[in-house]
């Protein structure tokens, strides 16, 4: 009776797994050549926070300037060309410095994680949502470049209540795009993506470490 429950308990997970990365894949094949309408982090805000028309305005890669995408590589995922979607010395970082913390205080996503989350599930910290992000993550460095990642990141990550991408973040903080602004402007808007929630970029100190991680930085 047990060896029967436990054989169809299997074939269900797997069943649940077969479809989930069958309908993660064919949807992260047409990010190839679409951009998403919306995210299931956008919906997640409308539903649950209420936020309504959310701001967006799409730049292509390379319309952004080369320093800022340098500086985002830099404070947020400084081995994104090297690993295939998690890293793992970053995950064995996290877990020293919350362990010495006594709470969860840094997460050790890679970009490519965060843009699975971003694109597919919620904002909830829950262990099975971290385990799909983990699929997503390898299904996306499977199928895309990593300037198409990249390119989806920075044009999808939330800034803010309803602000979504390094342009409309520019425009909403400052009133002007982001080709425009200065160092300390754009270290201050990439510090947001730490908290877009609970900071903005007036509310954060001196972010001269992010410039010198920068400076230093193998960028390719």
């Amino acid at each position: 009776m047990l060896k029967t429950i436990f054989k169809k308990t299997a074939l269900a997970v797997l069943l649940v797994h077969i479809i989930f990365i069958t309908a993660t894949l064919a949807s992260i094949v047409c990010l190839k050549y679409h951009n998403p309408p919306k995210t299931s982090l956008m919906i997640y805000r409308q539903v649950f926070r209420g936020e309504k028309n959310p701001s967006q305005h799409y730049m292509e890669l390379e319309s952004i300037p080369a320093d800022i995408v340098k500086m985002i590589i830099a404070t947020e995922d400084y081995r994104f060309h090297e690993h295939p979607g998690i890293d793992i010395d970053a995950i064995k970082r996290a877990y020293f410095i919350n362990k010495k913390a006594g709470y969860f205080m840094y997460g050790g996503s890679t970009i490519t994680q965060q843009l699975a989350r971003t694109l597919f599930l919620c904002p909830k910290k829950l262990l099975l949502r971290k385990y799909l992000e983990l699929i997503i993550a390898f299904e996306l460095e499977l199928v895309l470049t990593k300037e198409r990642i990249l390119e989806l990141y920075v044009n999808y990550a939330e800034w803010g209540k309803g602000v979504y991408g390094i342009s409309a973040a520019a425009r909403y903080y400052y009133g002007r795009g982001c080709l425009s602004l200065s160092p300390d402007e754009v270290s201050r808007l990439i510090a947001v993506l730490a908290g877009p929630y609970t900071t903005t970029p007036s509310t954060i100190g001196s972010r001269k470490f992010i410039l010198n991680r920068y400076n230093t930085i193998k960028f390719r």
